[in-house]
């Protein structure tokens, strides 16, 4: 085990490595926030020196620390200083809204922007969504601006059209959508892929306030096991990656993060290159975000521009994420990057497809053959499933995990949030039974193995991550991150899946969250 002295060691660990068979009983010892060594046994005694610091595992499994490999922190820390519709269980009407916007109101100075969310209209009883006219009976002294679940649509009340400079004259930005009246032409309030565009136009939230949603968030994702994102926002630029810095140096976030660039911060610095930002394990430059829409009704950007986009960043030898949704969105984004692959072609590009929610066996194919890679959203299944049910006529090729597994494509899995809450377990749920939050089976032939559902969160998010050589197992000479689960997946029914809780998560070796009191012995032993 080499003779660096150890800062810690768990033991009577159940350890699951996601690198060969579990060690039952094993111990891990820790140092310089790298594993140093893994072993089955109770002989850590040995190993243990003056100063190191022991946690009983009471038997307990330890796993690699969870990968969300998508995941929105600015949007995330917003959400949660904003007022939240998301409703839970129970389906809500837009006068429920209304209610809640107006007490806010009463207790905000005049002027002073109101920011929500969370609503998704299959959950109001009105089955439509809210427009400016039901928001200016919320408030009209206040600027509103109501952001759908999924973060795709906005609705703004009258003044918040005026403040941002929406008219009936107003085009639609490109890629965007103005929903207007059918007979006047007037703006309803109701916006969709505008985000961007309303975000340079509203006054952003103070530090203070952001770095305290910032904090806030977290703390959820360390309760959840998270210990690794990778940042996928399409307004990314090089400065967020020294924001996240700021925020870490501070301890106001703690996981590792690896930020994707927007496109347009990318096309718009011509001096950019990636050499310039090798960055480290805490945060690090990802690849380009690329956004592929169809909400005016036809792909936004067009095939020839989208080619051009991925081709840019395939030749500087980045890493191309492109945000595809539906077949015929993930079939032009594989034809862009077959394009860049036949003019330049690049050996383990690990280009990316976001989301990917309809796939065909065929298309499933074509992905595994130019080795693209697929980050998805398992927990879609859980939380939406009931209204893809309802919804969609054809669910086949839906989050077909199963499929595209199969095919050989490498899958990682995350949870868009704050579209959907940073829980990797409910992901692993999901993937495995494939039920719905009722408990209806979402095409159940597309169900995996629990292990297989693990690893989308640590094997294959380090893998299109490029990090697969210091995290993503429990392998000695990696990052110390790790999480200390209640059960064993492997070990329950899928069913009981959705029970299983976190009660410690490290990084770096360190303690970042724990759930209760463990039996940890703080040093003053001596060793061998």
């Amino acid at each position: 085990m080499g003779r660096q002295a150890p800062d810690l060691i768990l033991h009577n660990a159940h350890i699951i490595p996601m690198a060969g068979p579990p060690i039952k009983r094993g111990f891990v010892v820790v140092a310089g926030g790298r594993i140093l060594a893994l072993e089955g046994g109770q002989d850590w005694q040995r190993s243990k020196t003056t100063g190191t610091v022991v946690v009983d595992c009471g038997g307990k499994p330890l796993v690699p620390g969870f990968i969300d490999s998508h995941f929105h922190l600015r949007a995330s820390a917003q959400a949660v200083l904003s007022m939240d519709f998301a409703g839970g269980d129970d389906f809500l009407t837009i006068e429920h809204i209304i209610e809640g916007i107006q007490a806010k109101a009463a207790s905000l100075p005049k002027g002073h922007w109101i920011r929500a969310r969370g609503y998704h209209e299959f959950h109001l009883a009105e089955k439509r969504h809210p427009t400016r006219w039901d928001l200016d009976r919320a408030s009209s002294r206040h600027p509103i601006r109501l952001t759908h679940r999924t973060g795709h649509a906005h609705v703004l009340n009258s003044m918040a059209l005026r403040l941002v400079g929406i008219t009936r004259h107003t085009p639609d930005p490109p890629g965007g959508l103005i929903e207007r009246d059918l007979e006047t032409g007037e703006p309803t309030g109701v916006l969709y892929e505008m985000g961007k565009y309303l975000s340079r136009r509203m006054p952003p939230q103070s530090d203070g306030e952001l770095e305290r949603g910032i904090r806030e968030v977290n703390r959820r994702l360390l309760s959840c096991g998270v210990t690794s994102i990778h940042e996928a926002s399409q307004g990314n630029g090089l400065e967020e990656l020294d924001r996240i810095r700021r925020w870490k140096r501070g301890k106001a976030f703690l996981p590792r993060a690896r930020v994707l660039l927007g496109t347009d911060s990318f096309e718009g610095d011509k001096h950019f290159s990636p050499k310039d930002f090798p960055g480290d394990n805490h945060v690090s430059l990802g690849g380009v975000k690329v956004i592929l829409d169809e909400t005016t009704g036809r792909l936004h950007p067009g095939q020839e521009e989208l080619n051009r986009k991925v081709f840019h960043v395939h030749r500087m030898g980045m890493q191309v994420a492109i945000h595809a949704i539906e077949g015929h969105a993930v079939e032009s984004a594989c034809e862009a990057i077959e394009y860049a692959l036949g003019k330049y072609p690049r050996p383990d590009h690990r280009h990316r497809i976001e989301h990917c929610s309809l796939c065909t066996p065929s298309l499933s194919r074509r992905l595994a053959e130019q080795g693209i890679a697929v980050v998805t959203q398992p927990c879609f299944v859980y939380y939406n499933g009931d209204r893809y049910l309802e919804s969609i006529p054809v669910l086949k090729g839906l989050y077909a995990t199963g499929t595209l597994m199969k095919s050989g494509i490498v899958v990682a899995g995350s949870s868009d949030c704050p579209v959907a809450p940073p829980d990797p377990l409910i992901g692993v749920y999901a993937a495995v039974s494939r039920r719905a939050k009722s408990g209806a089976p979402v095409i159940s032939e597309e169900a995996i193995s629990t292990l297989d559902a693990l690893k989308m969160y640590t094997v294959h998010g380090a893998w299109v991550g490029f990090e697969e050589r210091v995290k993503g197992t429990l392998t000695p000479g990696k990052l110390a991150d790790m999480v200390l689960l209640s059960t064993d997946p492997t070990r329950v029914p899928p069913e009981e899946l959705r029970d299983i809780h976190v009660e410690m998560t490290l990084i770096d070796g360190e303690i970042a969250w724990r759930e209760e009191t463990f039996d940890i012995d703080r040093g003053g032993g001596t060793g061998p």
